[in-house]
C-alpha cells in the first residue's frame, strides 16, 4: 500500500480524547491531527518522537491531518487503524497470505447474517470470511492485542464462531505495523475475557493468523507471517 500524497513530518506534542494529537512540524507550526486509534496506544506513545502525517483535503474537517505513523526506538510503527483492512484484501487477493490463496473472488465489507465482516474469499471449494485487527502494543518480543478493553472485539470472535456454524471457514487476522518483535498473541493481562473468547473461537475452529506490515513514510507492506501464541 503506497501513499497517495508525499506525508508530513513533525514530532509529537501529545495525543489527547483519543482522537487527537497535537504535532509540531518543521516549520515549527503547530497543529491538530486526527488518530484514528481508539486504543490506549500503550508502547506507541512518546512525547517529542518523530511522526509522519498525512494531509487530508476536506475543507470540512476540523483537522486537517491524520496522524499515520511514529518513530519508537528507531522503528516506524503504524497507528493509523484504518490501513489493516487495505492491506490484508491487498494481500489475499494477490496471493501474498499463506493459508489464504488460491479464492478467485474477495470482496471488502460483506455481510454476514446481522454482522459484516472485512473481508471475504470466496472459490469453487469454500467461502472464507476474514475479520482484521490492528496490533501495536510490544512486550518483550511479543506483539499484543487489544492495548485496552474491548467488548466490539469479542462480539467479532462470536460471529467467527457462528460463521464455523454454518460450516463455512472462519479467520481471525491480525495485521502488525510493527518490525521489532518475533511473534504475536493475546493480551491476556490487559483483556483476560477476550484472550478466552479467543480461545474458545479457535477451539470452535476458527483459524488464526497474523503478519507484520513494514511501514515506512512511502507505504506499508505486509512482509511475512509471525507466529500466534499465549505469551508466558
Amino acid at each position: 500500500m503506497k501513499f497517495n500524497k508525499k506525508l508530513v513530518h513533525g514530532r509529537l506534542i501529545r495525543r489527547y480524547k483519543r482522537f487527537l494529537a497535537d504535532v509540531k512540524l518543521e516549520d515549527g507550526q503547530e497543529i491538530t491531527a486526527h488518530c484514528t486509534n481508539s486504543g490506549s496506544m500503550k508502547t506507541c506513545l512518546e512525547e517529542g518522537a518523530e511522526v509522519y502525517l498525512s494531509p487530508v483535503d476536506d475543507p470540512k474537517r476540523k483537522t486537517q491531518f491524520t496522524w499515520e505513523m511514529i518513530m519508537i526506538n528507531g522503528k516506524w510503527i503504524g497507528i493509523n487503524t484504518n490501513h489493516p483492512n487495505l492491506l490484508a484484501y491487498e494481500a489475499i487477493r494477490s496471493g501474498q497470505v499463506p493459508g489464504l490463496r488460491g479464492y478467485d473472488e474477495v470482496k471488502r465489507e460483506v455481510k454476514f447474517q446481522d454482522s459484516r465482516f472485512d473481508v471475504m474469499a470466496k472459490s469453487d471449494k469454500e467461502t472464507c470470511f476474514i475479520e482484521v485487527k490492528n496490533v501495536t502494543m510490544k512486550d518483550g518480543d511479543f506483539a499484543l492485542f487489544p492495548d485496552a478493553k474491548t467488548e466490539r472485539g469479542r462480539k467479532h470472535l462470536q460471529t467467527l464462531i457462528r460463521v464455523k456454524e454454518e460450516s463455512l471457514r472462519a479467520v481471525m487476522f491480525y495485521v502488525v505495523q510493527r518490525m521489532d518483535v518475533a511473534k504475536a498473541g493475546p493480551a491476556v493481562d490487559i483483556d483476560p475475557a477476550y484472550a478466552d473468547a479467543l480461545k474458545k473461537a479457535i477451539d470452535s475452529g476458527v483459524e488464526v493468523i497474523a503478519m507484520q506490515a513494514e511501514v515506512s513514510p512511502d507505504g506499508i507492506d505486509l512482509v511475512k507471517e509471525t507466529p500466534f501464541q499465549w505469551p508466558h
